[in-house]
This record gives C-alpha cells, structure tokens and sequence, in this order.
C-alpha cells in the first residue's frame, strides 16, 4: 500500500515549464482545433464537473458522432505506462495528437491542418515563443509536448487512501479499512497494485494488459462487453489496458464501453468474470476446475465467495481513492443534457 506521489516522471526530451504548461491548458480547452470548432479536449474529459470523463457512455465527438468507447479520466494519466483503452499510445506524447486527429472526436485531416489553425492564432505565436523559445516552429510535436506538459500537473494524491497509508489512521471510516484489507484478500490487487491501482503503471507495472471478460457470463453477453476486442481486435473477450482505479467512484459510468452505471454493479461483475468468484447473498462453496499448462497439472479449488458485505465495504474502499478537490468539485457539477 502506498501513496501516489505529488508529480509523475517527466521525459528528458519534454522537462516541465510553467509556459509549456500553460500553452497546454489553452490547447486542451480550445474547441477551434476541432474540425467544426464544437469540441476540445475538455470535452470530454471535464476536469472538475466530471473527474477527467465526461458523464457519457461513450464519447461524443464533432458532428454529434458518438464513439465506441467511454472516455477515460486524464487525472493521474501521467503515471500510466499506456495510454487509451486498448493501450496502443506508450507516452502522453503519443497519445495526445490522436484525439485531434480521429475523425469521430475532434476530427481535423492532418498535423499540417491543425498546425495551420494554431499558427492563425497571434495568441499561440506568443505562447509558443514562451514555452520553446522565440523563432522555434510550431510543429504537431510541440503540440503534443505542450498538451502532455498541462496533463503531468493532473495528480490527485489528495485522497483519504493517501492521508491514511501516510500515517492518518482516522482517514478511513471502518467500512474502508475492512474494504481495504478484502481488496487485498479477495485478489483485486492481481491486477489493481501499487500507488495507481493499476498493474499498467510506470511505478510499478509489470503486465499492463488483461483479458475481459476471462470468464464471459449471461451479464458479459447482455452488457455487450464482447462486442469490441480491444487490443486483439475483432469480437470476443478482448485485451484491455488495466485502467487505474483512483477517483473511480466519481467517473462513472464504467468499463469501456460505458455499459454499468454503478460501481456497487461492476464490482459484482468483476468478482464473476476476473475472479471466477462466487458473488451476493446465495454464494455457497463450491470447487472450480483449474489448469497450469506449464507445469501439466490440472487441480481442483475452493471458489472464492464474495458476499454482498463485502462488496459493500470494497466499494467503500473504492471511495475511498477519491481526490478530496475532485468530490468537492463533483458536488457542483450539471448533468449532462
């Protein structure tokens, strides 16, 4: 257990300035350099009214188009070692240009378009000059270095997990501490570990990606979670990026193609699905085949049972990860039309 450290790791190539970070933030809420000038990248990924998403199932881009997949929170993404949910970007540096670009979000033709947009701007001449020097070019990667400047000051180390695991032993209410210690028991660390939560960070990540669903059910099939494969392409179980879970209790809704509203529900699902565990107040023990091909041996095993408690207080803990700034924020927020 550990807390999230104040500022992520910066790359050589890209040091952090107060100039790069502000031309970053004017870029990330300019809708001008959307093809219709109707969409930013804060739209959707709403820093305060929304915790980094934007509220929605799937993401709307320019045009009215909806996406196919549910955007992912920017709070923290500095620390993830891949980026979208497929993980396909290794850098915010390389992830950043491809919203701009994708012909659903904000849906600009080139880096050469969306260049020229900026260089129409006497504001951005300025704000470039400032943050790379007076007579440097703009280019798409200066771009995209400015953008990834803003998202690394993006970290919420502020939750009562942080203040607790720092030595606060009153940050967490009962629930949480009992939450806590079945995140641990139950197997949620296997792939949500370390500071982030998520076994696809840069502070600790060892196999970012994953199946899911593993264990595909009626809900999986129901809940369309088979439709998209993720990484593999096609339908199926697809390979997913682990996504943190910090602030998660406020980005609702879930999972990648936003198809569960409520965290209690995708607790469940995941229980069922990631750890073949039996889930809710009828749960009985009960033995479940398994395989190891390495070793050739085929054994039996107690199902791991999860009872309704138990998800009360592992969503409790979830709670738990949320930034204080982000909670009182979300309080405020307007919901979507």
């Amino acid at each position: 257990w550990q807390a999230l450290p104040q500022s992520p790791p910066v790359p050589e190539d890209n040091p952090t300035t107060a100039e790069k970070v502000d031309l970053g933030q004017r870029l990330f809420h300019d809708k001008s350099l959307s093809v219709d000038g109707s969409v930013s990248c804060a739209s959707c990924h709403d820093l305060y009214g929304k915790a980094g998403g934007d509220g929605r199932a799937t993401a709307l881009g320019v045009r009215g188009q909806s996406g196919p997949r549910n955007s992912p929170t920017v709070w923290n993404a500095a620390f993830q070692s891949v980026l979208f949910w497929d993980g396909r970007a290794d850098s915010l540096e390389s992830q950043a240009l491809g919203p701009l670009l994708n012909p659903v979000e904000m849906g600009l033709p080139s880096k050469a378009d969306l260049v020229e947009r900026i260089k129409r701007n006497p504001e951005y001449s300025e704000r470039f000059a400032s943050a790379f020097g007076p007579g440097e070019a703009i280019t798409a990667q200066r771009i995209a270095q400015a953008l990834a400047a803003f998202e690394r000051t993006l970290v919420t180390s502020d939750s009562p997990y942080d203040r607790f695991v720092r030595g606060d032993r009153n940050a967490l209410t009962p629930a949480q501490q009992r939450g806590m210690a079945l995140f641990e028991a139950r197997g949620c660390v296997g792939c949500h570990r370390g500071p982030m939560f998520s076994d696809a960070s840069l502070l600790n990540g060892q196999a970012p990606f994953r199946i899911f669903p593993a264990n595909p059910d009626e809900k999986a099939t129901r809940l369309h979670l088979l439709d998209d494969g993720g990484r593999q392409g096609g339908r199926g179980p697809g390979v997913w990026r682990i996504p943190s879970l910090r602030n998660v209790a406020l980005t609702a809704p879930y999972l990648h193609n936003g198809a569960v509203p409520r965290l209690e529900e995708v607790v469940r699902l995941m229980a069922s699905t990631q750890l073949a565990a039996a889930v809710g107040s009828a749960a009985t023990v009960s033995r479940v085949d398994w395989h190891d091909p390495a070793g050739g041996v085929l054994g039996r095993v107690d199902r791991r049972i999860i009872t309704d408690a138990d998800v009360r207080d592992i969503v409790a803990f979830l709670g738990a990860l949320s930034s204080d700034r982000l909670v009182a924020s979300a309080k405020n927020r307007v919901p979507l039309e």
